[in-house]
């Protein structure tokens, strides 16, 4: 019978002499499939004691990891995995104390110190960022694995030169080991190892070998006794088995899953029957599948995406397909795509999300060539709210467009695809930011992409402004004009063509909240999706007197250029006059 990794942990925290507890600390053992393919994972974080948030900061950076981690793709090595999303927590936190009312005073924001352990297979990933240690008991001593990431000005100066949050990027050091049978680690904030030195946290160790609770629980309350000031937190592993090891490293360990075949009606793959083909295009095939043929699923229909045939020798769009799970994962939102429960190992690369029953925006607009802007408003405010679970978790979706939302029988709007989300914080190991560029959908892309510059959460308001533009129109707000635009003046240049004709009754207010959205300078548009939204509801005063204004006031340029024109024609007329 084959063996399986079994760990055993003991915890404890304690706020020691000060008001609050601004460590955090937690472990996470899965079960089957993700305790052979990603593992076991316990995370720790102490939180600057000059912050008023650095409570917040630890626990949100433990409970994002622990959660995280395990929404990362299967055929990403535990390095990879880890590192993306500790890069993505960095990101959040730098953000969150950028936007509170202290800005750059990185003092008083959300940072923290951050280790984690994860134990997959017969190895121990470390990460670690700050001065918290990882220890490996070596007989009756302690060997520290990590370095303290201090920098000492004075012996009563002391600061953290590294830290979780403390900057956009965040420099983590990694350390793999190989493990044996009845190996222990240990992971504790200064609070412990400044007062508690390596012997006497080793003979507590030994002392409370059945119970590492209580082992946790007698090193801390040494540490107290000793004379700590500060937040005390343990936590212990120790490997009571391990895996035979090639049959668990399987899944991931060379970096890919395989590639799976084109699919065929009546296929079982890993438990998931294919009914049909959905869509299949230059960039991936998806198929209708039931779960549940052999595999022990529950019956329930979902969509089964496997990468191109043409692009499989690509590795950045191996790691942008392998990116979509983790980012469907990350975001609980009704107007999202939701992935399918993983409750099993998978023999190749693919990614099951549910089945939407329903059409795409596209089908949708050809079916319905001139709708209310009722019907319109109610689809604009549905992808707005999705957008903005991606901006909650500082993603950019960059690739939104009607063939990438769907409508359902029961009206409800889903963004499904995901293939061009940008993470903030997750640097793509080919280097750089992918310029965004879809074949047959620049039209909707915003402009600043077009100058090489980074998009922001204004630039997926630009899509969706052409959006609601197109749906009540027919049309592009510049035509042809912007998607050709390829300089900043070329796009200053072009014209926004307004949404009032005679044709269809769209208000003068409504124009002017497109006209704002889709604005070529993204500064000038709206601060959030809210707002937008909000304006495509109820007229906005400013429209309003923008629409009362002389046309001189209004659009100057197509003043000059009407009054040219009739003074153009009267010239023509009076030289025909005197001429007859």
């Amino acid at each position: 019978m084959a063996r399986e990794l079994r760990i055993s942990i003991g915890q404890h925290s304690d706020k020691g002499r000060k008001e609050s507890n601004q460590d955090f600390h937690g472990a996470m053992i899965p079960g089957a499939p993700l305790l052979g393919s990603k593992g076991i994972a316990v995370a720790l974080a102490d939180g600057i004691s000059s912050s008023p948030v650095s409570r917040e900061a630890s626990e949100s950076a433990v409970k994002g990891f622990l959660t995280d981690y395990y929404c990362t793709s299967e055929a990403w090595s535990v390095r990879t995995s880890a590192q993306r999303v500790i890069d993505a927590t960095n990101s959040w936190l730098y953000a969150q104390t950028r936007r509170g009312r202290l800005g750059a005073d990185r003092d008083r924001g959300y940072v923290c110190t951050f280790s984690a352990v994860v134990v997959k297979s017969t190895t121990a990933h470390l990460f670690h960022v700050g001065d918290s240690r990882i220890y490996r008991l070596v007989g009756n001593a302690l060997e520290q694995l990590t370095e303290d990431h201090r920098v000492v000005l004075s012996s009563e100066e002391v600061y953290l030169g590294r830290a979780l949050g403390a900057s956009a990027q965040v420099d983590i050091d990694y350390r793999s080991l190989a493990l044996q049978k009845g190996d222990v680690l240990m992971q504790v904030t200064d609070g412990v190892y400044e007062h508690v030195a390596g012997p006497a946290m080793a003979a507590r160790l030994h002392t409370h070998a059945g119970d590492l609770d209580a082992a946790a629980r007698a090193i801390v309350g040494e540490a107290m006794e000793q004379g700590s000031a500060d937040n005390l937190t343990v936590q212990i592993l120790r490997v009571e088995d391990l895996p035979d090891g090639e049959a668990d490293e399987i899944v991931g360990q060379a970096g890919a899953l395989p590639l799976p075949p084109l699919l065929q009606p009546r296929e079982v793959i890993d438990g998931y029957r294919i009914v049909r083909q959905l869509h299949a295009n230059s960039r991936s095939h998806v198929y209708l599948a039931v779960d549940g043929d052999g595999g022990g699923g529950d019956g329930a229909t979902v969509a089964l995406k496997i990468p191109s045939i043409e692009l499989r020798d690509e590795p950045a769009y191996l790691r942008q397909f392998m990116l979509e799970e983790w980012i469907a994962r990350r975001i609980d939102n009704a107007h999202v795509l939701r992935p399918s429960p993983q409750s099993r190992k998978r023999s190749y690369l693919y990614a099951v999300t549910e089945y939407v029953d329903g059409r795409t925006l596209a089908q949708w607009m050809v079916d319905n060539p001139r709708p209310d802007a009722d019907r319109v408003r109610g689809i604009v405010e549905q992808i707005a709210r999705g957008l903005r679970a991606f901006h909650r978790r500082e993603m950019l979706h960059r690739d939104l467009r009607p063939e990438n939302v769907m409508v359902d029988r029961t009206g409800t709007v889903k963004i499904i695809d995901f293939g061009s989300v940008q993470v903030a914080g997750v640097a793509e190991t080919a280097g750089g930011a992918e310029r965004i560029a879809v074949p047959g959908a620049i039209q909707y892309t915003a402009p600043e992409y077009f100058l090489g510059e980074g998009g922001t959460a204004a630039s997926d308001q630009f899509s969706l402004g052409v959006i609601a533009y197109q749906m009540l129109t027919g049309r592009l707000p510049y035509g042809a004009e912007m998607a050709r635009a390829r300089t900043r003046g070329q796009q200053r240049a072009a014209r926004y063509v307004s949404a009032l004709d005679g044709e269809r009754e769209i208000p003068a207010w409504i124009d002017g909240a497109l006209r704002k959205a889709v604005h070529p300078d993204p500064a000038k548009r709206y601060e959030d999706l809210s707002e937008f939204v909000a304006d495509l509801k109820r007229p906005n005063e400013a429209f309003l007197r923008a629409a009362r204004a002389p046309l001189i006031e209004r659009n100057p340029l197509l003043f000059w250029k009407g009054l040219s024109v009739v003074l153009a024609v009267v010239l023509a007329a009076v030289l025909a006059m005197r001429a007859l």
